[in-house]
């Protein structure tokens, strides 16, 4: 039997901060290891409990979100961190991303997507909510132009060497799917697509799932799309 996640509460709000920690303390397979008020005690606290997901504010005294998910990142790689605030600006949304927060919610989510988002992000997905995914998508189109695989640089990855399988992954990848969703979808299992993701990030040198979305989306590789 498998052991719980490790769940620790970066929120400096005591009303937010009690109601996650109920949330999590009362759902299947989940366990609170503590509860933080600013990102420099989520920093120390990972290294001393070490969790495996934290659920973090972005505006909090002290030490913001972003700069706390960046030193942790840095620090414990394997540490999964899901952003869950109230702001859906750009200015917390794209650095979050950035500094390597798996997800990005927003505090009105119902608790099952919240519980959900956890286990998604733990298994490396990457998790938007929708009133955020559209300033991410704006931003990528904004700030990554469309070059084209033939206008990239000499030596950068332009997605040439992608199968046709991985081009597949890609495309419904931009759709905000999940694994088990381009599973389903291309009657694959899902240690499959996990596989494909691998490969097109050694292939397109990127990091993450965010990362593959604005490479690709860069090179005119996806379109990308809400729907």
């Amino acid at each position: 039997m498998s052991e719980d996640l490790r769940i620790l509460i970066a929120d400096d709000q005591p009303l937010m901060s009690g109601a996650l920690r109920v949330l999590v303390s009362s759902a299947p397979g989940m366990t609170c290891v503590g509860v933080v008020a600013n990102g420099a005690e989520a920093v120390e606290a990972c290294a001393a409990v070490e969790p495996d997901v934290v659920l973090m504010d972005m505006q909090m005294p002290l030490m913001d979100g972003v700069e706390a998910t960046s030193r942790i990142k840095e620090a414990h790689p394997g540490i999964r961190i899901l952003a869950i605030t109230t702001f859906t600006s750009e200015d917390y949304l794209v650095p979050a991303l950035r500094a390597g927060a798996g997800g990005y919610l927003l505090k009105d989510a119902e608790p099952p997507a919240i519980l959900g988002a956890i286990h998604a992000v733990h298994r490396g997905e990457s998790v938007l909510s929708p009133a955020v995914a559209s300033k991410l998508l704006a931003s990528i189109e904004r700030d990554h132009p469309v070059v084209g695989p033939a206008q990239a640089r000499p030596g950068d990855p332009d997605g040439s060497d992608l199968t046709d399988r991985e081009r597949d992954v890609l495309r419904l990848l931009a759709r905000g799917q999940s694994n088990p969703e381009i599973a389903a979808n291309l009657h694959v299992s899902e240690s499959t697509i996990k596989s494909n993701l691998t490969r097109i990030m050694d292939k397109l040198e990127v990091r993450d799932r965010v990362q593959v979305i604005i490479r690709a989306a860069q090179l005119g590789l996806v379109t990308l799309s809400l729907d």
